[in-house]
């Protein structure tokens, strides 16, 4: 069965007992955001970032914006309007796709992998997941990796506290450390 029947079949009915609430106020996914930061790349000389695209774009199937720089920073070596970061936003179909394969291929492969953290969904009922290396998503392929680049992977949820958040996610499958 796929994530989004289980979603709608059994996730939703499930937290409709639990929480004794009417259906449009139930806590439910509204997208997921992965993020892939550049701007090191891009301040220590290298100005071809389009491998980190190629690869964005077979892990979401998506094409990335890419994030400009909106002032200088001296400390930083950073000018305004340089590239700082890649943004995929994925809502429907595709979102399901990506948390199903996130949550049955590629959190199984992270070594000495303990669970996700409660304490990283925030006050609005978002979690926020960060993965140290791409190439645990099994469509990279471990050759063309010049350098290993990390991903921040946001699932927005509509709640109204992050109790509900976590109850949802829960039921969806991500796991949760005890």
């Amino acid at each position: 069965m796929s994530l989004r029947k289980h979603y709608t079949s059994t996730v939703l009915p499930k937290l409709q007992k639990e929480l004794k609430k009417n259906v449009n106020a139930l806590p439910h996914l509204d997208k997921v955001v992965v993020n892939m930061g550049i701007g090191s790349l891009v301040t220590g000389g290298q100005k071809d970032y389009s491998l980190f695209e190629k690869h964005l774009t077979l892990i979401t199937g998506q094409k990335p914006v890419l994030s400009k720089s909106r002032k200088a920073i001296s400390n930083f070596k950073l000018r305004e309007g340089l590239p700082v970061g890649l943004t995929v936003t994925l809502r429907g179909q595709r979102m399901f796709d990506f948390l199903e394969k996130l949550i049955h291929v590629v959190l199984p492969r992270v070594r000495d992998f303990q669970g996700l953290r409660a304490k990283s969904i925030d006050g609005s009922g978002n979690f926020n997941l960060g993965l140290r290396e791409q190439t645990l998503f099994p469509e990279i392929v471990q050759d063309d990796i010049v350098k290993t680049h990390g991903i921040q992977i946001t699932i927005a949820t509509k709640s109204q506290s992050p109790e509900d958040s976590l109850l949802l996610l829960q039921n969806i499958g991500l796991p949760f450390h005890k």
